[in-house]
């Protein structure tokens, strides 16, 4: 029998909140020794992830995005959106303003392959296991994958 994602996630994984100070958010990675945290709501719902990458731009900073001016106008060459994005990380001090709001998720139930496809597929490290109620209930990593397979 093949091995479900709840065979193998930790369950009970440390959380945040969107209104966690980043400080806080910075300190519960470096005790617990993870890249990683899902980022829940008051009722326990999966609202977004803070990762290392997130919290990147607090030390590299951003670059303004290139342009030319031409007639007394300003034309950029890469879209100035991504860049107030990006500015609003490094400048965050809420795990609100640096998370990924876009979490990608999987359920308990899923087999083990489907999470480490959709893993690569996406290119994230960790997925929060989420219940029939959307609860954040465990997380598989990557390195939970590798460590199962190491076993059999």
């Amino acid at each position: 029998m093949s091995k479900t994602v709840a065979d193998v996630m930790t369950a009970n994984p440390a959380v945040v909140q969107p209104d966690t100070p980043l400080k806080e958010a910075i300190k519960v990675l470096v005790e617990k020794k993870i890249s990683g945290l899902p980022v829940v709501n008051k009722d326990g719902k999966l609202v977004g992830v803070l990762s290392e990458a997130d919290l990147m731009w607090q030390e590299t900073g951003v670059n303004p995005p290139p342009y030319f001016m031409f007639l007394d106008s300003v034309i950029y060459l890469e879209n100035p959106a991504r860049y107030e994005k990006e500015l609003h990380k490094a400048l965050g001090q809420t795990v609100e303003e640096v998370m990924t709001d876009r979490a990608i998720s999987i359920t308990g139930d899923r087999p083990l392959k489907e999470a480490a496809h959709l893993m690569h597929k996406r290119e994230v490290r960790r997925l929060p296991v989420l219940d029939d109620e959307g609860k954040v209930v465990g997380i598989i990593t990557r390195g939970d994958i590798v460590r199962t397979m190491a076993t059999e």
